[in-house]
This record gives C-alpha cells, sequence and structure tokens, in this order.
C-alpha cells in the first residue's frame, strides 16, 4: 500500500475538507477536455493560463510551479494529437504566467506567515487582558464572552477579570477609551492592578482609587499627546464569601442587570462615580452601594458594545426587554444566546467589541433578598441605556 508523506496527506486531507482548493486542478482537466473535443478553429487551450493564477491564490509555490508545468504538457498534447498550430505561443504563455504566479504565491506566503506571527502576539496581548475566569470561584458561577466587533480581531480595550479575595469574591468590567494596541495597553494596566489591588483593598472605593492611581501612572508615562483621553469606564462588584448584599461601584460604565425570579431590574448607580483617571479632573469620589442577592440571582455585567449594537434601521439593542423574555438558563447558555442573537440583530455587522460576565449566586452564604426592590429607588426600574424599553 502507498503511503502519502504527512505534507501532502495534510494537504490531501484539507483539499477534501474544502473542495475549492480542487479548483485550479478541475479547472485545467476541463480545458484539456474541452481542447480535445472542440473545433480546431476554437482555441481553448488559450485559456489554461488562467489554472496557474487561480493556484497562486491558495497553493504553494511548488503546487503552482507543477499545476502550470502541467497545464504546458496538456498544450503540447493537443498540438500532437490535433496538429493544432500556434500551440508554441499559448505554452510560452503559460510558462510566463506560471512563473508569475510562482512569485505572487512566494509573496502571499510571506505575509500569511507574517500576519501569523502578527495575531500570535496579539493573541498573547489579548492574553494579559483577557485571562480565563474559572466557571467557578466560592460560591459564585461565572460565564464570560468577548466578542471583536472585527472578524479578524485578536486585541480590543474591553476588559474584564475576577479574582477570589479575603473579601469575597471581586469582579470587574469596563471598556477603554479608543481602539486596539493603545487601548489594549490601558486595559492591560487597569487589569493587572485590579487582580493585584483586589487582594489587598478593604473595600472597592479604595479599589477605585488605587485602579484610578495605576491608570494616572501609566498614562503619565506615555507621550503627553491625548493624555487627557486615556480613561476607562469601569464596574466594580464584590460578593461577600461570609455572606451579606453584595458591593457594587460604578465609573461611569453601563449599569448591570439583576435578574431575580423571573424579573429583570437595572441597577442604576444613586451617586454616579468618574471613570478611571477621571476624579482628579472632576473633582469627585467613589461611592459604594449595595444589592442584596439571593440564591439563584443572576448579575449580568457588559460594555458599552452590548446596548450601543443597532440592527439595520439603526435602532439601539433593547438589552433589558430581551433579557425579561428569556427563560432560565445556566450563565454560559445565557450568554451563548447573548452572543447569537447580537450577531442576528446586527446583522454581523458590530461597530463595537463586546465584552460580558454573568454572575450566578449559589446557596449557601447569601443574605435573602427583600420581598421586592423599591421601584423608586436606585436600582430599580428597566431605564438607563439606550437598548431599553421607554
Amino acid at each position: 500500500m502507498t503511503t502519502i508523506p504527512a505534507r501532502r496527506r495534510s494537504w490531501w486531507q484539507t483539499a477534501r475538507r474544502d473542495p475549492v482548493l480542487m479548483s485550479p486542478l478541475l479547472l485545467t482537466v476541463v480545458i484539456g477536455v474541452l481542447a480535445f473535443v472542440t473545433p480546431d478553429n476554437v482555441a481553448v487551450s488559450r485559456l489554461l493560463p488562467a489554472a496557474p493564477a487561480l493556484a497562486a491564490s491558495m497553493w504553494s509555490v511548488a503546487a503552482t510551479v507543477t499545476l502550470g508545468a502541467f497545464a504546458i504538457c496538456v498544450v503540447i498534447a493537443v498540438a500532437l494529437v490535433l496538429g493544432t498550430p500556434g500551440m508554441l505561443f499559448t505554452a510560452v504563455a503559460i510558462g510566463a504566467v506560471t512563473a508569475a504566479a510562482g512569485y505572487a504565491a512566494y509573496i502571499r506566503l510571506q505575509r500569511e506567515r507574517t500576519l501569523t506571527e502578527v495575531r500570535s502576539v496579539a493573541d498573547a496581548a489579548q492574553a494579559v487582558v483577557l485571562r480565563p475566569v474559572p466557571p467557578r470561584i466560592g460560591r459564585t458561577d461565572i460565564a464570560t464572552l468577548y466578542v471583536a466587533a472585527a472578524a479578524q480581531a485578536r486585541i480590543g480595550g474591553d476588559f474584564y477579570a475576577a479574582v477570589e479575595t479575603p473579601y469575597g469574591v471581586r469582579l470587574l468590567i469596563g471598556d477603554v477609551r479608543g481602539k486596539g494596541l493603545a487601548a489594549a495597553g490601558v486595559a492591560g494596566a487597569v487589569a493587572n492592578c485590579f487582580r493585584e489591588a483586589a487582594h489587598d483593598e478593604p473595600d472597592l472605593a479604595a479599589l477605585a482609587r488605587r485602579l484610578d492611581t495605576s491608570l494616572g501612572r501609566y498614562s503619565a508615562s506615555l507621550p503627553a499627546q491625548d493624555a487627557s483621553e486615556r480613561f476607562a469606564t469601569a464596574l466594580l462588584a464584590e460578593i461577600p464569601a461570609g455572606g451579606g448584599p453584595a458591593a457594587l461601584l460604578n465609573c461611569g460604565h453601563p449599569p448591570p442587570l439583576l435578574l431575580h425570579a423571573g424579573r429583570v431590574t437595572t441597577l442604576d448607580p444613586a451617586v454616579p462615580s468618574p471613570p478611571l483617571n477621571m476624579a482628579a479632573l472632576i473633582g469627585s469620589g467613589y461611592h459604594v452601594e449595595s444589592v442584596p442577592l439571593a440564591a439563584g440571582d443572576q448579575l449580568l455585567l457588559y460594555t458599552d458594545g452590548v446596548t450601543e449594537t443597532r440592527d439595520r434601521a439603526g435602532a439601539f439593542f433593547p438589552l433589558h426587554r430581551w433579557a425579561s423574555r428569556r427563560p432560565p438558563a445556566e450563565p454560559a447558555e445565557f450568554l451563548g444566546r447573548l452572543r447569537a442573537e447580537l450577531l442576528r440583530y446586527s446583522e454581523g455587522r458590530l461597530d463595537d467589541d463586546i465584552a460580558a460576565m454573568l454572575i450566578r449566586c449559589r446557596p449557601g452564604g447569601q443574605v435573602l433578598r427583600p420581598p421586592e426592590v423599591p421601584d423608586g429607588g436606585a436600582g430599580s426600574g428597566a431605564g438607563g441605556g439606550p437598548g431599553e424599553d421607554m
């Protein structure tokens, strides 16, 4: 039994999974057959240079040149069998096109290798910002979602983190102004500072001040251009390990949603806090608020890419209404449905990166909720975002 070398076997296996890769060879065969069966005055063989030109866009240099040589053999065979004049010019044309196609394939492969290296670096940089979050920390189930606005994007300014500390489970989600490597640098500075400071600071206000200071120092170390615009919105949450209400601190970020017993509540802050690296400019402090949680309650944290997703008519995605109509689901399943709905709603044309975290309280260690959250206070109602019902 004949054995196929590993590289060749891999190529054939790829070709079997993607028949488009076989199209240059099929084109050569079809043109060759037509050249034999058509009348002499129809020079179908002159179309053969199209085959190596097509192969250059998907094949290796060696495969492209081999196909060109095969096409020349087909032309010679047609000339010998049919005695068709003028085949020398066609063979020379195929040779010239094959040489150009081989060079084009070489340039394409070089660019693909460079792109692969750049993507690997971007993946490593993004891994610093978006480290994997375990599905369970203490008595809290956690699921995360990240969708890049561009299909080939690997890095952006949205970030999240979750750590278990002596004070309970502490969570962070945020969004940096801007996109690309500059935004990723700011996001990495904030996320890494959070992972370290969350274990030391006694409350969320002190933790926010620590993040604000860290981001200010990071911005000061960069060129002064647009330094005032290096800021990030963020939402900090703390779920105590020993029970008690959760703590929230909203630094100019979209308000989270509380899913309780089939009801969805938008937790708008009663006293707004400034975005990170903006406290000194605005002259405001950080304010922590309490949210009672019961076993089974879910808390949805998200970036503005979710609520600012638009449909073809330009309408914002109605996150509150959509969440209100969802049946109970596991956190990962819920976020999977959210991702699918956002892509469907926008028809795959996302304008901004999307990040989300869904937290579910497990039985034990939590305080029971009061019968109802008052409608007139902070954290009630469905308003507050462009994607919610009016």
